[in-house]
């Protein structure tokens, strides 16, 4: 009986693509874990120590929804050196996620279309359904850049903004200055909103980061400590842009997530004084240990940040090959997660020397030996 009472909303979000990788993968022993985009690396210990100080001195409580004055402050002073031109608001959140989730909710009405780039990460999609908003696809392939033509040729009378994410998840994809630019003034040309997901900023190698707010001051900007600081599980984030949309996201976090949690508030204050330029030269050299050892057999564009590839898979489909690299031990995402294409997978690198090794030796193998198994 119960199952009439579930809403449209809920069914309309299909969470099986991930879902039946990680239920394969419970049947496996000690598999090769190369599909987790979250950082083998470990918290900083000063981050740590803060977050125990916190507990153990009582801060434990709710904080204001906006987040406590010393971290706001801090990240505040950050976003002012960055746009010196502009009075941006900021707000802390329950992770980016939370910060996606309120930017949406926010910015989005029923019927609204909204310009996300295939591939994409798997939560736009489904959070503009959410909102009873359309998503809009614009591709992509086969270079994973933004043709700001095909974005133009995307915008109809019902477009209500777009949503940027560089670098990306899941391809790794950085985009350029230029493209970045085009993206930020065509959206100022047409009035639109422009969400920009950026919790990938610090792991860039070779091109420069560049931010859309950086040309079009009505940007939002998400943010958040999981993936320079490790922090995935301590649910902190942040958001920042015009006055009006914050307080309007600040409102919303008042009647869903509340606050991020104050421990790890206080942590986060600390982070921010961490070095993490250790963990980029990390990833970098894992990259390109993966692409001198893949290159051959897999076509992989060029990623210049995060700690993704996005392999076309050289035989098959997108998931008969992740099918295929499961009954090997191997655990990957296949692309249609990402995409409304299903010709890639994406693999994560974010994973110890070890583990990445047995990867390269399996998925040259399947390369070598497509179906060894059936």
């Amino acid at each position: 009986m119960s199952e009439q009472w579930i809403s449209e909303r809920a069914r309309n979000v299909d969470a099986s693509g991930i879902r039946k990788v990680f239920d394969l993968a419970s049947r496996l022993e000690h598999p090769i874990d190369l599909s987790i985009g979250q950082p083998d690396l470990d918290v900083p210990e000063a981050a740590k120590l803060a977050c125990i100080d916190a507990i153990r001195s009582g801060k434990n409580g709710y904080t204001v929804t906006q987040g406590i004055g010393p971290l706001r402050e801090k990240l505040l002073r950050q976003v002012a050196a960055e746009y010196p031109d502009q009075e941006r608001d900021l707000i802390i959140t329950s992770g980016t996620t939370g910060g996606l989730v309120l930017a949406i909710l926010t910015l989005v009405n029923p019927g609204d279309e909204v310009i996300i780039f295939d591939p994409y990460f798997v939560m736009y999609r489904h959070l503009v359904v959410l909102a009873g908003g359309v998503p809009v696809f614009v591709d992509t392939y086969p270079s994973f850049t933004i043709d700001p033509d095909r974005v133009r040729a995307a915008i109809t009378p019902r477009t209500k903004g777009i949503i940027v994410n560089s670098p990306a998840n899941p391809t790794g994809a950085v985009m350029t200055p230029e493209e970045v630019e085009a993206i930020a003034r065509l959206a100022a040309e047409r009035g639109l909103f422009l969400l920009s997901d950026e919790v990938y900023r610090c792991l860039v190698y070779e091109k420069t980061f560049s931010s859309p707010a950086r040309w079009y001051d009505q940007t939002v900007v998400v943010d958040g400590f999981s993936k320079a600081y490790s922090m995935t599980g301590w649910r902190l984030g942040y958001a920042h842009g015009p006055k009006e949309i914050i307080q309007q996201m600040a409102k919303l976090q008042q009647f869903t997530f509340v606050c991020a949690p104050q421990p790890v508030q206080w942590a986060g204050i600390v982070a921010l004084d961490a070095d993490i330029g250790d963990r980029t030269e990390i990833f970098r050299r894992r990259r390109d240990l993966l692409l001198k050892e893949l290159s051959d057999y897999y076509e992989i564009p060029r990623a210049d940040g995060a700690f993704y590839l996005f392999p076309r898979v050289p035989w098959g489909t997108g998931s008969t090959f992740v099918a295929e690299a499961i009954s090997r031990n191997l655990l990957i995402i296949p692309g249609n997660v990402f995409s409304r294409q299903d010709s890639h997978f994406r693999l994560s690198y974010a994973a110890s020397d070890e583990t990445l090794a047995r990867g390269i030796e399996v998925l040259i193998d399947l390369a070598r030996n497509p179906r060894r198994s059936s």
